[in-house]
């Protein structure tokens, strides 16, 4: 706690000394995949709180701060055998990223997203001020509007989360199915056995696997998925596999789940040059940014005659309506493979306005993320908005991280508008920081 208190004093210092610039994140990754517009450096820089504070295994706690990212929480989780409730597939999704935006992975089943599992919130505000959250204290309202904020109520400079004990391994079970009703209804009944993880991959609508994931103390193997091995195409090789815990948390990273292919490292030859360090997340994520500040596969993608949409997306239906989801996306999207990950609230009483979910309800995470390229030119988001609407259509919801194209009248119906500026009117009244609309569909 020592040195977490000792930048929170430099912090201090340097907030009431002022000068030119306002508060904002200066850091080298993101896992945003929307376009911002440049914005001038900010007079503050948190990129030095990126350390775990403590691992409380008595309580079942982890606190560390807002830029640690998952795999150094993992690390110092994983030494003290446990892990938080719920671990974003990505190692370099930062503990704050994950608490600002919306987090999941296959273990959200039980524990619901990432920010069902936090109990507390060290927030820096517009003005300078640090505030405590919790769901208890007077900054409740803010510990609940937080999570889908994207830094637009303030910065996570320490979170606190639940963690759960792990084994040394996870023994995995893959079940095929051909029918997308089938397929939904065995998903809802696999949410109530005694599995630690559930998650699915879509490879077509006639192909479509529910993989299933319990620790376990020994393994008479494991499968390596972090250099030669691709972990996406296992599920459609095995029945059964096993992998150390660390690797099961990671499975998808080395290959950004199979978004790899579109850097070509998913070629054998090609792999072996790029070496296992650089076949991961925070690589992808740097030359995708490389290649949207130089529009290097749009000028290709147009050479061949062809106009791209980015259509890089993570929504969530409920369950009883997947089924029609799958289909529609199917026939007008027709990205593959999609992943599959359910859903369902932890706590029935807590509420998080800027991401309403009906506890009562299990949804299911589409998660698909490439290029559609159309013969004929669109207006803009033309794909996504047809997402956008079917989801509405839907009673789901969707994740702000990445593109969205959504009238401003329509957003706020699905974003809690009068939540969101009473938040606003008690910590940001000068209106410094951005408003989510703006920040997220305008890219101001």
């Amino acid at each position: 706690m020592s040195g977490y208190a000792e930048k929170l004093a430099r912090l201090r210092a340097e907030l009431g000394a002022g000068g030119p610039g306002g508060i904002g994140l200066a850091k080298s990754t993101s896992n945003l995949f929307r376009d911002r517009k440049a914005q001038a450096r900010p007079r503050v820089d948190l990129s030095g709180f990126n350390q775990v504070v403590e691992v409380d295994s008595t309580r079942a706690h982890v606190a560390a701060e807002g830029m640690t990212t998952y795999a150094d929480l993992v690390e110092a989780t994983l030494a003290h055998s446990v892990m938080p409730c719920v671990v974003p597939q990505l190692k370099s999704i930062t503990l704050g990223g994950a608490a600002a935006g919306v987090g999941l992975e296959a273990s959200s089943f039980r524990y619901g997203l990432v920010h069902d599992t936090l109990v507390g919130l060290d927030v820096l505000l517009a003005d300078g001020a640090i505030v405590t959250c919790t769901p208890e204290n007077e900054h409740r309202d803010l510990f609940y509007g937080f999570p889908n904020s994207y830094g637009t109520l303030g910065y996570a400079l320490k979170v606190t989360a639940r963690t759960v004990p792990v084994k040394p391994y996870v023994r995995l079970e893959h079940w095929r199915h051909a029918q997308p009703e089938t397929f939904f209804a065995d998903l809802e009944a696999r949410c109530s056995s005694d599995a630690d993880f559930v998650d699915a991959t879509v490879f077509s609508g006639e192909e479509m696997y529910l993989t299933l994931g319990r620790f376990v103390d020994s393994a008479p193997r494991t499968s390596d998925y972090t250099y030669e091995h691709i972990y996406y195409r296992s599920i459609r090789e095995r029945g059964s596999d096993y992998l150390t815990t660390r690797d099961y948390l990671w499975r998808w990273d080395t290959d950004w789940f199979w978004c790899s292919k579109n850097l070509f490292v998913q070629n054998p030859v090609i792999r072996r040059l790029v070496g296992r360090e650089r076949l991961n997340s925070t690589t992808y994520a740097k030359v995708m940014r490389w290649n949207s500040k130089w529009g290097i596969t749009r000028a290709f993608t147009r050479l061949s005659g062809k106009h791209p949409e980015s259509v890089i997306q993570d929504v969530d239906i409920p369950i009883g309506r997947a089924a029609e989801f799958l289909e529609f996306f199917l026939a007008e999207i027709g990205i593959l493979p999609v992943w599959i990950c359910p859903i369902r609230i932890h706590d029935p009483k807590a509420r998080f306005p800027l991401y309403p979910l009906d506890s009562r309800t299990l949804y299911v995470n589409f998660g698909f993320w490439d290029v559609v390229s159309d013969p004929v030119r669109r207006e803009p988001g033309f794909y996504n908005r047809k997402i956008e609407r079917k989801v509405a259509d839907l009673g789901g919801i969707k994740s702000l991280y990445s593109d969205s194209y959504y009238p401003e009248n329509e957003f706020w119906s699905m974003y809690d508008r009068p939540a969101y500026d009473a938040l606003k009117a008690r910590y940001d009244p000068q209106g410094k920081f951005r408003n989510l609309y703006e920040k997220c569909v305008l890219g101001h």
